[in-house]
């Protein structure tokens, strides 16, 4: 029978009463919450070694140096790494034998008054798994999204003691360690859109693995990952930059799919608002929707996908967006740059689905305001008539009566850009197809795809079904 999820009071109450812990609370800016906890609680005595607030900005660069923004990672990391040595080396020969030293962190801003910006911020924790162990590291970014500042600090506060409580007793489970991290919260009044692992008892970890259980567990409406594999607060890449993404499966990624990415790149690059942003990022988005709707596919599916795309040179976005306008609404909340999107016509077939907007009141007119509202193009790439072997381009489409109309403004207004340069072999490429043909043994898909996709293909034996693909990757 499974046990109660113990409330947060519980939680800091036994680790107050865990003999092996010990170690420093340091909380910058709003984020005062989380020592409040284990104070409150009782038996503080056996696991607070240190509180401290530095509140001033001149007193938090004296103890962990200067930094360009306090509400940053660079300046977490900095107070881990100064609040866990102080300990160690303070009470390390004394305690170290019998005690899991640990350091948390927060700096947050909460909201502020009159302001409709919503508080967030970074808390981390460095600890050992068992006495004299190399520490390990867990580290989240949040948004507040509570009405008030007193609000959003209780939820701080929740949250702070569910990851030192998870990082001692969930370590070895790092999927419930996740799940655990909004216990006596909601959705609403938090999200967090980044988790990072290191260190020993980690090590096993793949934290791409852990940025889709975020959003697998809806604690993020999307995650992101680098093409080097480091996970990153999509701000810290996003920032104020051009952005051109390709939505797709990529299982696998074809010679089609890069085409249209460096066709729609080249378009992107002469619209002189994105030069002057400097290099635009490009991303390559799966939805959830994408990882999970094809027979087989699970947690290996999604890290072959995901190495191929790293080869390829790609950052990755994890999302649950269905529609157009979710996405762009969503990269809009971290540029006001110029936003592309790199299509097929068969996608772009699919604005005109009134299926897709029973949600909204102004149904398809309202998702197409949505979507167009801010700096965005729309590059359309062509495709082949399977019946009539025809060249179909944007130009040439035809859209149901009366979306023609839509169909016309589109490209009047600027905001639809077709690829008219492109190589028609690739339009006989289609990735269904091409999977078939690889858990099939047909050597013929190589020719379609690029030959670094082909290598790490054959190399890893990727997308084959003898190969296990389906089952899901363990964590220790």
């Amino acid at each position: 029978m499974d046990q109660p999820t113990p409330t947060t009071r519980q939680k800091a109450l036994a680790l107050n009463l865990d003999a092996r812990t010990y170690g420093t609370f340091a909380e910058i800016g709003g984020g005062q919450e989380v020592a409040r906890w284990f104070f409150a609680a009782g038996g503080a005595a056996g696991t607070v070694a240190k509180s401290i607030s530095a509140y001033d900005m001149a007193v938090s660069d004296s103890l962990y140096g200067p930094s360009k923004r306090y509400v940053s990672r660079e300046r977490l990391e900095a107070m881990l790494a100064l609040e866990y040595s102080q300990l160690v080396n303070q009470l390390g020969e004394k305690r170290g034998a019998s005690k899991c030293f640990f350091a948390f962190a927060n700096t947050v801003a909460t909201r502020r008054f009159g302001s409709d910006e919503n508080g967030r911020g970074w808390l981390g924790v460095r600890f050992q798994a068992y006495p004299l162990a190399e520490p390990s590291d867990v580290i989240i970014h949040v948004h507040l999204l509570d009405r008030g500042a007193a609000q959003e600090q209780e939820a701080l506060g929740a949250v702070g003691v569910n990851l030192v409580y998870g990082a001692f007793f969930m370590h070895d489970a790092p999927e419930r360690l996740i799940a655990s991290l909004l216990d006596e919260l909601s959705r609403e009044r938090l999200e967090i859109d980044m988790v990072k692992f290191s260190g020993p008892a980690f090590a096993a970890v793949d934290n791409r693995l852990m940025s889709l259980q975020l959003v697998e567990l809806g604690l993020t409406d999307a995650a992101m990952f680098t093409a080097a594999g480091d996970v990153v607060q999509p701000s810290e890449v996003l920032y104020r930059k051009a952005i051109l993404v390709e939505r797709g499966s990529f299982r696998p990624a074809t010679n089609l799919t890069l085409d249209l990415l460096q066709r729609a790149m080249e378009l992107f690059l002469s619209d002189p608002a994105v030069r002057e942003r400097g290099a635009p990022v490009v991303l390559a988005e799966m939805t959830l929707r994408n990882l999970t709707a094809a027979a087989g596919a699970g947690h290996k599916d999604f890290l072959a996908r995901a190495d191929i795309l790293r080869a390829l040179g790609f950052d990755v976005l994890i999302s649950r967006f269905e529609l157009f306008y979710q996405l762009a609404d969503y990269l809009a909340g971290y540029t006001d740059g110029p936003i592309g999107l790199a299509l097929g016509l068969p996608a772009i077939r699919l604005l005109a689905e009134e299926g897709f907007y029973r949600n909204l009141a102004g149904g398809l007119l309202e998702a197409v305001g949505r979507l167009f509202k801010r700096s965005l193009k729309m590059y359309v790439y062509p495709e082949r008539d399977r019946v009539t072997g025809r060249i179909q381009t944007w130009d040439s489409v035809e859209l149901p009566r009366p979306w023609q109309h839509l169909h016309r403004l589109l490209a009047e207004l600027g905001h639809i850009v077709p690829i008219r340069s492109f190589d028609e072999s690739y339009l006989t490429i289609h990735t269904p197809e091409v999977l078939a043909l690889i858990e099939n043994d047909d050597s013929s898909w190589e020719r379609m795809v690029p030959p670094r996709v082909a290598e790490i293909i054959k190399a890893d034996r990727l997308f084959r079904r003898d190969a296990g693909q389906a089952g899901d990757r363990k964590q220790p």
